[in-house]
């Protein structure tokens, strides 16, 4: 005869085999989710390591390309980075870096394409508001004067405000549109620390134009 004891656990058997029944496929099903998302997440982590490690190496490989002024290096090697590790934020400071490289080697169409990929490309906007002022120099430098404008019109982060206002008044400079040009710097000017270097630069611009911050009531 079986006991109370004897009962209750088969009771509970029970009563766990029919659970198990109901709720069994469902169960196994979440635990097999579960584990499938985990080891996806891990194995992600693990790829973007691997291409952190590895686009890391090919930007120190750049960098060496830039200090000795290879420029043809460094594009090969930035087109590599590209290519390989687009999404990394590897490829997109090498792009900068190659660009400077090619500019100072007067290859300005390299440099552009390069810079252009990161203004069109980096999903940081840091990122693509240095490549827009440096790709706005280069068509300055070019005498592309309306391409340069309408670049600097695109959304800048507010950090960048003066230099974008800077940059604008070179290029209005260089088309003969002084008062607009004289209006940038003043904004350039006035949004800039009083502690910033380049905001001499700036003063001297509008000194230049016969306009000193002073003078021409920029001065905050």
């Amino acid at each position: 005869m079986a006991n109370p004891l004897d009962l209750q656990e088969q009771e509970q058997l029970d009563e766990l085999k029919a659970f198990w029944k109901q709720y069994g496929n469902a169960i196994t099903w979440a635990l097999t989710l579960a584990l499938l998302a985990f080891s996806a997440w891990s194995g992600w982590n693990w790829w973007q390591r691997e291409q952190g490690v590895k686009a890391g190496a090919m930007f120190e490989e750049l960098d060496k390309a830039a200090v000795a002024g290879d420029a043809d290096r460094a594009q090969r090697v930035m087109t590599d980075l590209k290519e390989r590790y687009p999404r990394t934020t590897y490829a997109h400071q090498g792009a900068l870096l190659a660009a400077r490289v090619l500019a100072d080697k007067g290859r300005r169409d390299d440099a552009r394409a390069a810079l252009t990929w990161v203004a069109e490309q980096a999903p940081d906007d840091t990122y693509r508001a240095l490549a827009r002022l440096r790709l706005a120099a280069i068509l300055l430098d070019g005498k592309k004067h309306d391409e340069a404008l309408k670049l600097l019109e695109a959304t800048m982060p507010p950090e960048f405000a003066s230099l974008t206002a800077d940059r604008r008044g070179d290029v209005l400079m260089a088309m003969g549109r002084r008062e607009e040009a004289l209006a940038a710097y003043r904004s350039a000017y006035q949004g800039m620390d009083d502690k910033t270097d380049y905001r001499r630069l700036v003063e001297a611009k509008l000194a230049a134009l016969g306009a000193s911050p002073a003078a021409s009531g920029a001065m905050r």
